[in-house]
Parts: C-alpha cells; sequence; structure tokens
C-alpha cells in the first residue's frame, strides 16, 4: 500500500509542499492538479473562517470558509470547536480558487473537506484490520487517544489497544503531536469509524525480553502495587514483578507512576515472567515518557493478520487475529 494521504503536519515541510506553496505559479498549479498541500492555520475570525499561512509565500492569504473546514460523510455543519482546535496547527487542503483586488492583495481560496473527502474515498476506505498505517495524536481522553489517520480524520486508539504493559491514561504513554504507527484494529462500517491499535507493534514478550540478562540492574516505571508484589514495567510491552515486604507497600504504592531501579533476578520465558528486586525509587524527579521502539513499522511491513505476543512453549497464549 503506498502511503499517499498523511496525517496533517507531515507534508508541511516537504519539499513538495514547499514548491507548491512558495509561489502563485506553484499554487496555480495545486489548483489545476488538484493535490493536497498544507499551510499553518494562524487564526479564526469571527465568521469561523480559518485563516492560513504559508510561510514560503508573502503578498496572499489562505480563507478556508466555516463551510469547507470539516468534511462529514453525512454532510453535517462543522462544529465550532472542530474548526478553533485548528488554530495553531497545520491543515491538509486543496486550492479553489485565487483572487486578486484592486489593491493586488491576493486571497487563496482553500478546502480543508476536499482534502478530507479524497482521502477517505481513496485511501481509507480501502483499509482492512491488520493494515499497518501512519497516525499523529491529536488529543488524549481517560479512555484513549484520538489519532489523524490521514488529513485530518480522526481515529481512537482506545487505552487498552496502546500497550501489552497497562497504563492509567494514556498520557502516561503518548503526548499529543506524537507520530505514531498503528494498525487497523476494526472497522465499524455501520458508523464508518476506524479503531487502531499499537500494541501489537512494540514487539512481542520474547524480542523485549531479549534486551535483558539476570544480573543486570535497570531502570523501569512503577505500574501497580498487589498483594503478591509490585509491577515494575520495563518497556511498554514488557513488565516485570518485585516482590515487597509488607511494611514497605505502603511506601510504594505512593511510587506508582515514579521510576525505579530495579535488579533482574532472573527470566522465565515459559511463564513470561521476569523476576525482579527493587533497588530504589525516584520520589521527586519527572517521570520522561517511554520511548516506543516499534518492531513493526509500515514502511516495512504493511499488514499482519495475526500477532502472537507469547513465545512458543509459554502456558498462557496472548495473541490478535485481525
Amino acid at each position: 500500500m503506498e502511503h499517499t494521504y498523511f496525517p496533517e503536519g507531515q507534508l508541511l515541510s516537504t519539499v513538495r509542499n514547499r514548491e507548491l506553496t512558495g509561489s502563485l505559479a506553484g499554487l496555480e498549479r495545486a489548483m489545476d492538479t488538484g493535490s493536497i498541500i498544507e499551510g499553518t492555520v494562524l487564526l479564526c475570525d469571527s465568521d469561523f473562517n480559518l485563516h492560513v499561512e504559508f510561510p514560503s509565500l508573502s503578498g496572499a492569504r489562505g480563507i478556508i470558509p466555516r463551510e469547507e473546514a470539516v468534511w462529514s460523510r453525512n454532510g453535517e455543519a462543522p462544529k465550532d470547536i472542530a474548526i478553533l482546535t485548528r488554530v495553531g496547527k497545520a491543515v491538509s487542503c486543496k486550492v479553489t480558487g485565487i483572487e486578486a483586488n484592486e489593491n493586488g492583495e491576493v486571497t487563496v481560496r482553500l478546502s480543508r473537506r476536499l482534502a478530507q473527502a479524497e482521502c477517505a474515498a481513496r485511501y481509507l476506505d480501502g483499509l482492512i484490520p491488520g493494515d499497518i498505517i501512519r497516525a499523529r495524536v491529536t488529543h488524549l481522553e481517560s479512555f484513549g487517544a484520538f489519532v489523524d489517520i490521514g488529513c485530518g480524520i480522526p481515529s481512537l486508539l482506545s487505552v487498552d489497544a496502546i500497550s501489552v504493559s497497562r497504563i492509567s491514561h494514556p498520557r502516561d504513554r503518548l503526548y499529543n503531536g506524537q507520530a505514531l504507527w498503528v494498525a487497523v484494529r476494526s472497522i465499524d462500517e455501520a458508523n464508518h469509524r476506524i479503531f487502531v491499535s499499537t500494541r501489537e507493534l512494540l514487539g512481542t514478550w520474547e524480542q523485549n525480553a531479549a534486551r535483558y540478562t539476570p544480573g543486570q540492574t535497570v531502570a523501569g516505571i512503577v505500574r501497580s502495587v498487589e498483594d503478591y508484589g509490585v509491577f515494575v514495567e520495563l518497556a511498554p510491552n514488557l513488565a516485570g514483578l518485585a516482590e515487597i515486604r509488607d511494611c514497605d507497600r505502603e511506601i510504594v504504592r505512593n511510587l506508582i507512576g515514579r521510576t525505579a531501579a530495579v535488579f533482574i533476578k532472573s527470566i522465565i520465558p515459559e511463564r513470561m515472567k521476569i523476576k525482579l528486586v527493587l533497588i530504589d525509587a525516584h520520589r521527586g524527579e519527572p517521570v520522561p515518557l517511554p520511548r516506543l521502539h516499534f518492531f513493526i513499522r509500515g514502511d516495512e511491513v504493511e499488514h499482519i493478520d495475526r500477532w502472537v505476543y507469547s513465545p512458543a512453549g509459554a502456558r498462557k497464549r496472548v495473541e490478535t487475529i485481525f
């Protein structure tokens, strides 16, 4: 699958986009060819028209009229918030007209709606579960992250689909504007909604465990405290269990979400277990977001039908069938 339609912002600094938006001749060419271009929204006026800047072009302003700001399958008028939240961000759009007034001021008429409609028809409507595509995080909620999967069209990455290691909120793993690879998890045909997942792309238990060796002391994040021990995340798809004494339980409970130093006691593939010893925890320091290492990337693998997290011979089988 050729990735022609990108999340908003990924075309902005490309050579092709600069060529098309750097001159009136380039914008005319974009209009004649129906090309999708990107600019940055400077402001939203009182009529909810978006004013778009093309950094390499002076003496012209781009305008996306309210009715051209957001595409909807059912033709509904865009909500105010959907327009206002574009201010300060990149937008994908098509050139629909170029006008000059008596003072020589040039207005470039733009449509984000047409760019999104084309993206849906030629790209998103052809996706099936298991396809690997690009995405960009647009905002976070307690139940998941909304991501742009092409020209600003949203998809939901639910909190349980973010990683194997459990988190209490998507902000524990993601941030707004973050670029991701995602797998199409399911498609709601009736409501034309696409749901995506990242957990299948962040490595199997064996792939993640191979990066560690018994005897090492490494950094992790305390994720939960149970009666039988404390779970420490070593990677987004890998956690180990450290035993704790009853007298330390409340102390450790206050460290959930904090960085910890842990000694790796043993790695047991058949039980998918990593036994740890808690060495130290950092109470006051901010915890950096775990780096997401994608073992499966869409520029290398276009589609997967099945993903098996469990090692061969493990007592428990964890898998996803698309």
